[in-house]
């Protein structure tokens, strides 16, 4: 071993052409490490510079073939980061973005450590050296003019033009000098290379170059390349050999230099946001989230960065040649103080930064696409008569029973899949079936949602004369398009449909993929109903490979998010729909409190119903709040043997527990969700204690008091701060189609639109509507000849296109 070790490491030294660090060969020697693989001298090599040690491993994948989607980009292992000018200097140009340059080596050296292959294309040297020689000729410039100052005679202190090969000479020592001194920071060792394209057009010379980059990748080090601008001559306009692209800038090496290394991924970063249809900062600039080699044509192309010497169409042509080669790019802005701290990890990651180049065009519309066609068609369902909308929910009500084998069939696919996989807990397992019974309730509330739809778009809410001949109205109208995001219950669909559509609401569904068949053939019935009008557009499923992320971040396209599905799922959109409204609970940790004037039979069909009839609903019990005086009583005992018996696993609460010899489980949190045949129960001294308890641990969502005493059910009901609260009823009644609103989108727990179950009314915001004749704000001044009324009139319903008369 320690022969073949030594005679690895004379290679290193003789393929590699740069100096290498004693200390690792030290390692390599003492580590005695050779570890076999399927492949002859296929090692996996442990290395450690100073404290921290770094893996090695073989690429992922072979390359060849450019990722086809960004979810893809985290399989990435060899990347090439391109940093322009504009990121690395200053925006005064007065020196290097020192914040900026620090965040991205924090990221690279981040990438590194995983065990990717970081290489680094960095621009700034020219401009750099321009501030650097800028300063020295104004230093100068002053010494002389302060010599002269005798003869009054103030010299004028214009700047000579620089010559860019001399600012690079100045320049790429202290770049790199920066580089190595940050990356040292995160035992992260960097190597430089200057290359100029007869680098790359002598076959000698890029031998030379691809050894020792790849030798530099072996042993963990992070190639920093800059073109040398000290001697390369101007670039000659159309010199590209054919097939192959000159090296004229930075963004042209980097492409060259991605293909010649088989990188999987090139990040190039400037100052613009990524491509553009048109020019950005325009009204009807839209950013390009996917770019195909095809869409030439859709682009417009501005001007050049502030500093440096490439632009955005020699971006485009450089990503377009790397792509043609087998590597992935990406064009973003490294620029933004925003973003710039987790830029390039977020694009690893798959996330919707910046302009994702790809060879593969999707069969179907984008996100962004459906979006649009389902505001555009939503704008037409709300100008729909409501008899016309309700024929069309009742149209979806009628192909849920008439299709339903078409349903059930693809409904048993999703299950087989889900319980051969085993992902699915048997909660989740629950919500995911669908049965005839399932679908011929859903028929039954989508008829409820078409009779309410009647009077609700456009129904006056109030009516004032403002004055004489100027009427004001507030009416009811659409929010726009809600994005629906829902996991393992495919029933949410049609009825998220129908309320929508009652509404007069655009609507963009995102299911799970563990129901994607149902999803897709219930969707197919959605859009069925709604081409009775001609609006088939306005209900889009998302079924490209969307993050739930990257959706909420269309806060300009989006107006309302509802969540349907678990408490997690609920959280994390919460965080991530920075700018958009999110309607739901992240929670149902609901109550049941036994008053001790409570009866016993209403007690156990009560705590029964609501634990045990679906204990995965969000309105299920979690918590069973008893009264001390109830302990070692009948009611008591009955309580327990019932939960056994329906197999209920209990948890003690802190106060339950040391009433106990020996006492269940004590509870880990009074603040779980269970979602299955466990909850806690905890004891309280009072009505007073149980309110003070849910306000602690409780989600705001449902909670129960059992009690024959009126004054203290009353208490309760008023004291208790909940979207629902209810006397000697099961928590199981929050829910839509109980209320009598058909279905509903989602239960709130927030404070203001909507709250509790939400059906139609949620769904609605107003508009407010003036009519005058030629009325001004003047005329009401205290010069002008008319004053203000304010009178409430009568209401009426408005229908759409229609006027109301007083």
């Amino acid at each position: 071993q320690d022969q073949m070790l030594c005679k690895h490491s004379k290679e290193l030294l003789h393929k590699a052409k740069v100096s290498i660090s004693v200390r690792c060969i030290t390692y390599l020697v003492k580590e005695r490490k050779i570890y076999p693989t399927s492949s002859p001298f296929l090692t996996l090599h442990v290395r450690q510079w100073s404290n921290v040690p770094f893996f090695t491993v073989p690429l992922a994948r072979a390359h060849g073939k450019s990722f086809a989607h960004r979810s893809d980009l985290r399989q990435a292992k060899r990347i090439v980061v391109k940093l322009g000018s504009a990121v690395v200097t200053r925006g005064d140009e007065c020196g290097l973005a020192l914040g900026r340059l620090a965040s991205i080596v924090e990221q690279v050296a981040m990438l590194q450590n995983q065990g990717r292959e970081m290489m680094i294309v960095t621009s700034g040297a020219v401009a750099f050296g321009k501030q650097r020689l800028r300063h020295e000729i104004l230093l100068s410039q002053s010494v002389r003019q302060a010599l002269h100052s005798g003869q009054n005679q103030l010299k004028d202190m214009s700047l000579p033009v620089l010559e860019a090969r001399a600012c690079a000479a100045a320049g790429q020592s202290g770049l790199m000098a920066l580089y190595e001194a940050m990356f040292t920071q995160y035992s992260t060792c960097t190597a430089q290379i200057l290359v100029t394209n007869l680098d790359f057009h002598d076959d000698q010379k890029r031998r030379n170059l691809k050894s020792t980059l790849h030798e530099l990748l072996r042993m963990n080090i992070v190639p920093i390349i800059n073109t040398n601008d000290a001697v390369v001559p101007p670039p000659e306009p159309n010199s590209d050999l054919q097939g192959v692209i000159s090296i004229k800038d930075n963004d042209s090496l980097a492409a060259r230099l991605a293909v010649e290394m088989r990188a999987d991924l090139l990040i190039a970063l400037s100052d613009v946001e990524g491509l553009y249809d048109s020019p950005p900062g325009s009204d009807d600039a839209k950013l390009l989230d996917t770019f195909y080699p095809g869409d030439q044509h859709s682009i417009t192309y501005g001007t050049k960065s502030r500093v440096g010497i490439g632009g955005m169409e020699a971006k485009v042509k450089a990503a377009l040649w790397a792509l043609q080669g087998g590597t992935s790019v990406v064009i973003a802005n490294g620029t933004h103080p925003k973003v710039t701290g987790h830029v390039i990890t977020d694009i690893v990651e798959g996330k919707k930064v910046g302009t994702f180049f790809s060879e593969v065009k999707p069969a179907g519309p984008t996100v962004e696409q459906q979006t649009e066609m389902a505001r555009s068609a939503g704008r037409t369902l709300a100008s729909l008569e409501p008899e016309q909308r309700s024929d069309i929910i009742c149209a979806l009500a009628d192909l849920l029973t008439e299709r339903k084998d078409q349903i059930l069939s693809a409904n048993k696919k999703d299950m087989e899949h889900a319980v051969s996989t085993g992902r699915l807990s048997p909660a989740m397992l629950k919500r995911l079936s669908l049965s005839s019974s399932k679908l011929n309730s859903l028929s039954i509330g989508l008829r409820q949602i078409a009779v309410s739809s009647q009077d609700s778009v456009g129904r006056v809410l109030r009516k004032t004369r403002v004055a004489n001949n100027l009427e004001l109205e507030q009416i009811t109208v659409p929010i726009g398009v809600l994005l629906v995001i829902f996991e393992s219950r495919p029933d949410c669909l049609p009825q998220v449909s129908a309320l929508a559509i009652a509404s007069g609401n655009a609507l963009l569904l995102k299911g799970g993929k563990e129901a994607a068949n149902t999803n897709r053939i219930l969707h197919e019935l959605a859009q069925e109903a709604l081409s009775i009008h001609g609006v088939k557009d306005a209900i889009q499923l998302v079924s490209t490979r969307e993050e739930v992320e990257d959706l909420c971040r269309l806060e300009k396209m989006i107006d309302l998010i509802i969540p349907r599905g678990s408490s997690q799922l609920v959280r994390d959109i919460q965080r991530a729909a920075k700018g958009i409204p999110v309607l739901g609970h992240s929670e149902g940790i609901c109550h049941v409190y036994v008053d001790h004037e409570a009866s016993v039979d209403k007690a156990i069909k009560i705590i029964r119903d609501s634990k045990c009839d679906y204990p995965a609903a969000c309105n299920a019990m979690e918590t069973l709040l008893v009264h001390r005086e109830l302990l070692r009583t009948p009611l008591f005992d009955q309580i327990i043997d019932m939960l056994r018996t329906e197999h209920v696993k209990i948890h003690a609460g802190p106060k339950f527990a040391s009433y106990l010899t020996f006492s269940p489980s004590e509870v880990k949190s009074l603040r779980t969700e269970y979602g299955d045949l466990e909850c806690c129960i905890e004891v309280v001294d009072s009505m007073q204690e149980a309110v003070d308890h849910i306000h602690k641990y409780g989600s705001s969502h449902t909670d129960v008091i059992v009690t024959e005493n009126e004054d203290t059910a009353e208490q309760f009901l008023q004291q208790l701060d909940s979207a629902c609260v209810f006397w000697n009823a099961s928590s199981r009644f929050a829910d839509g189609y109980r209320f009598g609103l058909g279905a509903e989108v989602g239960i709130s727990t927030a404070r203001i639109h909507a709250r509790g179950p939400v059906g139609l009314e949620g769904l609605l915001t107003t508009k407010w509507v003036l009519r005058g004749e030629g009325h001004t704000a003047a005329d009401f001044s205290e010069q002008g000849s008319m004053t203000y009324l304010h009178e409430n009139l009568p209401v009426a319903r408005v229908l759409p296109g229609r006027r109301t008369t007083s």
